[in-house]
């Protein structure tokens, strides 16, 4: 089934043609570089578009030619990959399109991609053009969709990167058809120490520079970064003193045994993921739980998935019928 585009604006039907979309007969969000343009590129995610762009192909498993992606995906989904044939699925902050790639090589799946910033542009070069794929530069609380009609809905390593955690999941909820699966991952509060660390010390500052100037700051230093977490990991004392080294966490979220350039890159990339976004929000499971079920999620499970050395905090939940979805009062 086709899924109907409406302008986020007005609710009037969109029409897709060459040039865009348009409502009305007149063209309202142009289609450039492979991606209907619903939103510019000067908004809060600009540091996302500069980050993938630049990266590219960092994280791809086509390039990377490793399976890192793959086997998030369906660590984390638990996804039967026949049963994805013919489905509508809505990726949502799909960066350079790793994920992307893995639904698009790996099912038969119709996936339609947003990302708020340029980084469509990243995505349409590793992925595109595909006729499984529609790439959209939008905001998640103004997609060009009519809600209720995707059966899957994914949002992965961006929750904590928008401005208000809740709206987000209740806008995924809304484009999700009743019986429809909703899952997102997200940066986990685990206790009161979860920002005693370099990284949200110095993003008060390192959100405020230049991405050029953050990118050569990191780049100059992330082998000296690696040399010392390796050590302090090595002596066994990683746990307690990599946090206060402004690196991502090697041991953590990266695979063991990768060739130094392939490690170093990764390294870079996820570093500067770490402090340049506008926003980094972490949450507890039980509340993203909670919205979940406050805005008509049944069958709501969260908790942590560990895939390889990493472990990843997941909620996953099936729309109940659309006469349940308002968020209930008094909670």
């Amino acid at each position: 089934m086709s899924i109907e585009l409406v302008n986020p604006n007005n609710g009037h039907v969109l029409t897709a043609g060459a040039s865009g979309l348009s409502d009305n007969g007149q063209l309202v969000f142009p289609f450039e570089k492979g991606a209907y343009r619903i939103v510019k590129d000067d908004n809060y995610s600009e540091n996302f578009g500069y980050q993938w762009n630049k990266f590219a192909g960092t994280q791809l498993d086509k390039t990377s030619k490793l399976d890192i992606s793959k086997r998030r995906f369906f660590a984390e989904t638990n996804w039967d990959k026949e049963d994805l044939t013919g489905k509508n699925i809505l990726e949502v902050g799909s960066g350079a399109g790793r994920f992307t790639q893995v639904m698009l090589d790996h099912t038969n799946a119709h996936v339609h991609s947003v990302d708020y910033s340029n980084a469509v542009e990243a995505n349409y070069q590793n992925n595109g053009p595909n006729d499984k794929l529609q790439l959209f530069q939008a905001s998640v609380y103004e997609m060009p969709f009519a809600p209720a009609q995707f059966d899957k809905v994914i949002c992965l390593g961006v929750l904590q990167h928008t401005p208000d955690v809740e709206k987000t999941i209740a806008s995924l909820i809304a484009m999700a058809k009743p019986g429809a699966e909703v899952v997102v991952d997200f940066y986990p509060i685990t206790g009161w120490w979860t920002k005693l660390s370099a990284k949200y010390m110095l993003r008060p500052y390192s959100k405020k520079m230049s991405h050029e100037k953050l990118y050569k700051k990191i780049d100059k230093n992330i082998d000296w970064l690696i040399k010392t977490s390796r050590f302090f990991s090595k002596i066994g004392l990683g746990r307690v003193f990599n946090r206060f080294l402004p690196i991502c966490d090697i041991d953590g979220t990266l695979p063991k045994g990768l060739p130094y350039q392939q490690l170093r890159e990764l390294c870079v990339l996820d570093t500067f993921d770490m402090y340049s976004p506008q926003y980094d929000q972490p949450q507890r499971i039980k509340t993203v739980v909670r919205y979940f079920q406050e805005y008509g999620m049944e069958k709501v499970w969260g908790g942590f998935i560990h895939y390889d050395n990493c472990r990843a905090a997941v909620v996953k939940g099936i729309r109940s019928p659309i006469s349940n979805i308002e968020p209930q009062t008094g909670s």
